[in-house]
């Protein structure tokens, strides 16, 4: 088995898993649902650029992106059903 970087495959948070008004980090994208009793109150997403450019810096990239996108596909197709 490949040895990875701690952060391999985290550039996202889990999106199918998160918490009401808490800001949710993934490596490099970030996001916030916010709420107030049953309304959404809003929706935000980040992306921390110093992280960005870590990862474009590793060798690992294209690799890791791929599998973080693939996650992403498969979060979507999950909470869509």
């Amino acid at each position: 088995m490949t040895e990875h970087k701690h952060c391999y495959g985290t550039m996202f948070h889990d999106s199918l898993h998160f918490s009401v008004n808490d800001k949710m980090q993934g490596k490099v994208f970030s996001f916030e649902l916010d709420s107030a009793g049953l309304v959404r109150t809003g929706r935000s997403v980040q992306t921390d650029m110093a992280e960005w450019d870590d990862c474009l810096a590793c060798p690992e990239f294209e690799d890791c992106y791929k599998l973080c996108m693939a996650k992403l596909a498969l979060e979507g197709a999950i909470a869509r059903s």
